[in-house]
């Protein structure tokens, strides 16, 4: 494409665009509710969500139900749509970062990673081979809490509330390290383009270490508790199954894709930080069920602490983000003593990083699968146009294929198994 981006009015198209948004969005509520009276004798509609304890989260599904059979169901996606690829081209590229923090608000260093890997991407640079190792540990503890989440909620909303409590204690374990890390357990803004904020606290390898000694006979319990349980895989073996075919063709990636049979996983086929050079396996279901994911996740979690083994020995020495103030920040003892380091300062705080005119495109294997960041760049500090690739968004519009046919109970389970989180699903 053209080095030159066309000029246009950002005000007029902000508003443009909001009102768009509005109106398409009140178009799907009053299709959604407006044919109340047009319902066949013997039918009923149901609200799911949008405050139903078992949607975790802001999500709406108008489910039409025959006794306790569904036979239509729709979702509602947009109520947290917070704008986050229009404020992509109000924010410098820096900025940006803390947005990636509310989307998978239940994994945010992967999204911290997805978009400074991007942008390093786009700049030709990479972040020092001790910053690759770092992110590659701190991504794998992020995708186990990611997990534990979507795995211990299932089990809850199928009736297995003690499983939940042996495991969830360990997601707190791995948001106590970032705390210590960098200050923040949820919104944690981990990463910076070109390596990270700051260098590992002096206890990181002994706590990591600590949490590879003790978990693996949590997640043991955790599997007698419900793998084997009559009752949970009655619930779940075989509903919401979907075909490798359909779930490529909805878009699927991540967990719930090599649930359906599919080995694909951008850490093996399109590798980035150290995937490279650590050996993992890629588990992959049968049917695309329930039952399937959850045991893809389950065995997702052995292999995240099989690369973190590999890892936490081999941190290299060096720096933690690269020698270049054009990009990283300088080091604070030297902006209070060189007026040079002093300059640089101000001028990245000032004016940040400025990106080559062009298109991009960078994807990483999130939690829930390939979240990745498309990148029109005018040459400046901020990008002329965002655009985020988000997992959720494409395989939750399938939710209807998923339980139409089935129970009540099932919509349930098949959403809880889905993981939509709704700050990745609305943007």
């Amino acid at each position: 494409m053209s080095d030159q981006i066309p000029e246009t009015s950002n005000q007029a198209n902000s508003q443009q665009h909001s009102e768009l948004r509005d109106y398409a969005l009140y178009s799907v509520l009053r299709d959604a509710v407006s044919d109340v009276e047009e319902l066949p004798d013997g039918l009923m509609r149901l609200n799911l969500g949008p405050s139903h304890p078992a949607t975790h989260g802001i999500l709406q599904n108008i489910i039409d139900i025959d006794g306790e059979t569904i036979v239509r169901a729709r979702p509602v996606i947009g109520y947290v749509h917070r704008t986050f690829e229009k404020l992509g081209e109000a924010y410098t590229y820096n900025q940006f970062l803390t947005c990636t923090d509310r989307m998978n608000y239940i994994s945010p260093p992967m999204n911290n990673v997805a978009w400074t890997t991007a942008v390093e991407e786009i700049l030709e640079i990479k972040a020092p081979p001790r910053a690759q190792v770092i992110r590659t540990i701190i991504n794998e503890l992020s995708r186990i809490a990611d997990h534990i989440i979507c795995n211990g909620i299932l089990g809850v909303d199928v009736g297995g509330y003690t499983g939940f409590l042996y495991i969830y204690h360990f997601r707190e374990a791995v948001y106590n390290i970032m705390e210590k890390m960098v200050g923040a357990r949820l919104t944690t803004t981990f990463t910076r383009i070109g390596g990270l904020e700051m260098d590992i606290y002096p206890d990181f390898v002994k706590d990591v270490k600590k949490f590879l000694k003790d978990y693996p006979a949590i997640l043991k319990d955790f599997n007698t508790l419900l793998i084997h349980n009559r009752i949970f895989i009655d619930r779940c073996k075989g509903v919401g199954a979907i075909s490798a075919e359909n779930a490529l063709a909805w878009g699927y990636t991540g967990p719930n894709l090599r649930a359906a049979g599919v080995p694909l996983d951008l850490r093996k086929d399109s590798p980035y930080l150290v995937y490279d050079q650590v050996d993992f396996d890629i588990p992959v279901g049968f049917d695309g069920s329930v039952y399937d994911r959850f045991l893809v996740r389950i065995e997702e979690m052995e292999q995240s602490m099989r690369i973190i083994r590999q890892c936490i020995d081999n941190i290299p020495e060096g720096p933690w983000a690269i020698d270049d103030y054009h990009i990283t920040m300088p080091p604070k003892e030297k902006v209070y003593t060189s007026m040079e380091e002093l300059i640089y300062h101000f001028k990245l705080v000032m004016h940040s990083i400025k990106v080559p005119a062009g298109e991009y495109y960078s994807a990483v294997e999130a939690a829930n699968g390939e979240l990745g960041f498309y990148v029109v760049s005018d040459g400046t500090e901020k990008p002329y146009r965002v655009h985020v690739r988000r997992p959720c968004f494409w395989y939750y519009q399938s939710y209807p294929e998923l339980v139409e046919g089935g129970l009540i109970s099932d919509a349930v389970a098949v959403m809880s198994s889905l993981n939509v989180i709704a700050g990745e699903l609305d943007g």
